[in-house]
């Protein structure tokens, strides 16, 4: 560049600037939320204004960011082996000592594990909606708000299979969220995320939708992905759209690193509120079950059946005496709809299944012999494997709860597993029973000498027992007494 023009090049950058700024649109609001939604405040949405042709999410951020709080998590110590410390995924110095390699003392007991993550308040009361795999396994969990108070937090419950969790507060009076509906959002549009990455509290970052009812493997979750970045520590806190309203909490990303690479995954609200019902009203997560086995219809598949196009989630095997079976569905058959919500690829029917209450009626539009035809049929109910709810003896008047206790049934691929003849598993261990070393995974042969071999069982015989409980347990391949002293 010869000289004259490098003393022009300033004023062309300025007036290229100027002229930028002149042509910005004139800010523009953003429609109010819908009337009647759910942890709705009685103030109205935030405007998020339109800037230089972009959104300004800070009245948003003003209004909610107070309802979004920090979860910080420690974990029981527990034996060690290998030699590497147990550091959560969320913690802020994972990928710091994942880099490094650093060891703990090989064998003996590891130190507490600490994690962070995020969560959001969505009752005054206290409630919190946070991410399953943030508190589980957690022996103490405290949530800070940003105005840096503290609070011990209680778990009510967890269910893995959607990665959602309800923690509890003694608080009053807390600020809330909105609650807005997922199914109206759109690839392309615009949402927010608040919540700690890596420690930092409250940060916010924008992006985009880029897909919904997106499937990962865990069919009951159709999750929103979007390129908003998220990061550890970010797990657990909301996703936000334009009319300041919750529509999901961030729970995954895909990665190769450890960290944002531009994907990220956020279960939708409704899903996790309908989790969060459950757990209040009955402790535990139901889900609809037909007993098939589906796969994805591609255009061979479609053509085979005289198809006009790929669609639907093809049936590749019967569960015998199973409901579908009892309802007459056969290999070969392409389930179109249920209750006349149309199917477009197979990872849509587990979840349209399971939002229905077991023992209820459905209708299933199925492809057979090149024509359509509905099939009645009576859903069944899907074992709820990892769910959990730690809900406290003085609140149900459970006589589990005097030992702090969790239990639940093993199935049979399970006990077949795990080699053993019990029937009961520990999913929780919390105050007298963690105080003389029970622990989760644990599983339970008998009670003061006598065999167990369900819930109610369990319950009954440690009702009757006196200041002591003897627990029979297995953990690995060795049967151990554990004595259980029960508080006073």
């Amino acid at each position: 560049m010869n000289t004259p023009m490098r003393r022009l090049w300033p004023a062309v950058l300025l007036a290229l600037v100027v002229a930028c700024t002149e042509r910005a649109p004139v800010a523009q609001e953003a429609p109010a939320p819908a009337a009647g939604a759910q942890g709705a405040s009685s103030a109205a949405a935030p405007a998020v204004a339109a800037v230089g042709g972009l959104p300004n999410f800070s009245a948003l951020v003003e209004a909610y960011g107070p309802a979004v709080v920090n979860v910080s998590t420690i974990a029981a110590a527990h034996e060690v082996s290998d030699g590497q410390p147990e550091i959560s995924p969320d913690d802020p110095l994972y990928d710091f000592f994942r880099g490094f390699g650093f060891g703990g003392p090989r064998g003996g007991r590891a130190p507490p594990a600490r994690g962070e993550g995020s969560g959001f308040v969505i009752s005054a009361d206290g409630y919190i909606l946070t991410n399953a795999h943030v508190v589980d396994d957690a022996s103490e969990v405290t949530v800070r708000t940003t105005d840096r108070r503290e609070y011990r937090a209680k778990v009510v419950g967890i269910d893995t299979r959607t990665d959602v969790a309800l923690l509890k507060i003694d608080a009053k009076n807390l600020p809330v969220v909105q609650v807005g509906d997922p199914h109206g959002l759109k690839a392309g549009e615009w949402v927010i995320a608040i919540g700690s990455p890596f420690g930092f509290e409250n940060s916010v970052t924008a992006g985009i939708v880029s897909a919904t009812a997106r499937s990962l493997g865990d069919t009951y979750t159709p999750f929103i992905q979007t390129d908003v970045a998220v990061n550890p520590g970010n797990s657990g806190g909301p996703l936000f759209n334009l009319k300041g309203e919750v529509v999901g909490i961030n729970s995954q990303i895909y990665s190769r690193t450890g960290g944002y690479q531009g994907v990220s995954f956020a279960i939708p609200i409704d899903v996790a509120m309908n989790v969060k019902d459950q757990l209040v009203t009955t402790g535990h997560v139901e889900r609809g079950r037909i007993g098939v086995t589906i796969q994805e219809v591609n255009q061979a598949l479609a053509d085979s059946f005289k198809l006009s196009r790929p669609r639907g989630a093809l049936v590749s095997q019967v569960e015998k005496g199973g409901p579908a079976a009892d309802a007459g569905l056969k290999p070969g058959d392409v389930i179109l709809a249920v209750d006349g919500h149309d199917i477009e690829r197979s990872s849509e029917l587990p979840p349209l299944v399971a939002a229905i209450k077991p023992g209820k009626q459905a209708t299933l539009t199925v492809w057979r012999d090149k024509s359509e035809r509905s099939v009645r049929i009576k859903v069944g109910e899907l074992q709820e494997e990892p769910a959990v709810a730690m809900r406290d003896a003085k609140q149900n008047g459970e006589d589990t709860g005097k030992l702090g206790l969790a239990v639940r049934p093993l199935t049979g691929d399970e006990r077949e597993e795990l080699h053993t003849t019990g029937r009961l598993v520990v999913e929780g261990s919390d105050g007298p029973a963690a105080i003389a070393g029970v622990e989760r995974g644990d599983v339970i042969l008998a009670v003061n000498g006598a065999a167990v071999d369900s819930v109610g069982a369990f319950r009954t015989a440690v009702n009757a027992s006196g200041a002591t409980v003897a627990l029979l347990i297995q953990r690995d391949n060795a049967q151990i007494f554990v004595p259980v002293r029960i508080d006073s």
